[in-house]
């Protein structure tokens, strides 16, 4: 990510219109999702050096061991959420920041805990100067949740989880849905788990996807 803004010109705007189109061709067909997308300019969280690869449809590094995750494992995950205005959403694993300008649009209330230390320095700056003051950041280890602000209408999860951390579990809201990639090995099955009145889940799983593993307790940082 850079610290300043870069222009977001024709050029760009006609390559995120590309990708949307790509995106709707491999079966994203929620259309709020899409616009959401089409409206944030992902090259805002590219380094300079690296914005033509801003609109192809792949993960990219962002340091720290870390990456961007592709644009159409982005709208997939968004459109498993089934996001409504207004609802209070968990974000595990900020990374650049760009999947919870994405929920933002949307209209979620987003909360986002990154455990990297450098990251979530660069994200608690950034995201405000986009306009993106409405997303709160934090610093902290990702299978704890964020108990404060307890319950979530929503939780997505952005790494490779072993399992599924009991704390965001207690801390979904009734009818709320929790979409995290599980799996231990190179490749993770997309899970959603939705919480029944009852206190039991109701899982369903959505085909392999490829993500950096969620790790446990803070990085110390520099």
């Amino acid at each position: 990510m850079n610290p300043a803004i870069p222009l977001d010109s024709y050029r760009h705007k006609g390559l995120r219109k590309l990708l949307i189109q790509n995106l709707r061709k491999k079966g994203i067909l929620e259309e709020q999702v899409l616009a959401a997308m089409e409206k944030v300019p992902r090259h805002f969280f590219f380094d300079s050096s690296f914005l033509e690869y801003a609109y192809e449809d792949n993960p990219f590094p962002i340091g720290a061991g870390q990456t961007i995750s592709q644009p159409y494992t982005v709208a997939f995950q968004t459109q498993l959420l089934q996001i409504k205005k207004g609802e209070k959403i968990l974000e595990i694993g900020t990374g650049s920041g760009y999947q919870a300008c994405i929920l933002a649009v949307l209209g979620a209330k987003v909360f986002t805990i990154e455990r990297q230390k450098s990251l979530f320095d660069k994200t608690n700056k950034f995201l405000p100067s986009l306009g993106f003051s409405s997303v709160k950041t934090f610093y902290g280890d990702g299978y704890k949740g964020l108990p404060a602000f307890a319950p979530y209408d929503k939780m997505i999860v952005t790494a490779a989880a072993p399992f599924i951390p009991d704390p965001l579990l207690d801390q979904l809201k009734p009818e709320g849905i929790l979409v995290i990639p599980l799996g231990a090995h190179d490749v993770q099955t997309m899970t959603t788990l939705r919480k029944l009145s009852d206190g039991s889940f109701e899982r369903q799983e959505h085909g392999a996807f490829r993500f950096v593993p969620m790790l446990e307790n803070r990085s110390k940082g520099i």
